[in-house]
């Protein structure tokens, strides 16, 4: 819709476009680009990569730029090799933090087939799994993590941030600041010196 009302060009690979087309068959300010290429975008360098979900042609992302680069991975079942190496880089990363296992097992709105989709391995990262997939990545670099995708009925702010502080802590990365990120409303201004 936005990129509708005010003609962005939408940067997306062929798959991906191709579902998105019949949905806005007027828009032509597409930007396509090869999953695993490099795009340049003014003083940005943006690599993509794929990541396991059950979408068209998935990826995640790594922005590079002067004053740090920033990862994002969200809407993936788990975490590859690939993934994990992609976004050690990362002084920011948004990670999907999705649901609470014990929640979205106790859901009654879900039926138990989109339950099973968003557990399996094409499906969302669980707070466990996101604890675990910072765990790996987190660096001394890394400084900021957003915790994205939480599901409205299936998890909380608090259950996520509790699940991967825990586990950052038992891994000697308590130094990584921890965010909420929410669709109706902007993060605060990532400001780094």
């Amino acid at each position: 819709m936005l990129a509708r009302r005010h003609a962005i060009p939408i940067h997306c690979n062929r798959l991906t476009a191709e579902y998105l087309h019949p949905q806005m068959p007027a828009f032509t300010n597409w930007r396509l680009f090869e999953s695993g290429a490099t795009i340049e975008l003014g003083d940005l360098k943006i690599n993509s990569f794929s990541v396991p979900h059950d979408a068209y042609d998935p990826v995640g992302f790594m922005f590079y730029h002067a004053l740090g680069n920033i990862g994002f991975l969200t809407d993936l079942g788990y975490a590859t090799k690939l993934v994990i190496e992609r976004v050690r880089q990362a002084r920011a990363l948004v990670l999907e933090a999705n649901h609470d296992l014990r929640l979205l097992q106790e859901d009654t709105k879900r039926p138990w087939s989109v339950k099973q989709r968003i557990l399996s391995r094409h499906g969302h990262l669980s707070n466990d799994a996101a604890a675990e997939v910072a765990a790996e990545v987190v660096t001394d670099l890394m400084e900021d993590l957003y915790l994205g995708h939480l599901s409205a009925d299936c998890n909380s702010p608090l259950h996520a941030r509790t699940a991967v502080g825990h586990k950052l802590e038992s891994v000697g990365r308590p130094h990584v600041r921890l965010h909420d990120t929410a669709p109706d409303k902007p993060c605060a201004t990532l400001v780094w010196e």
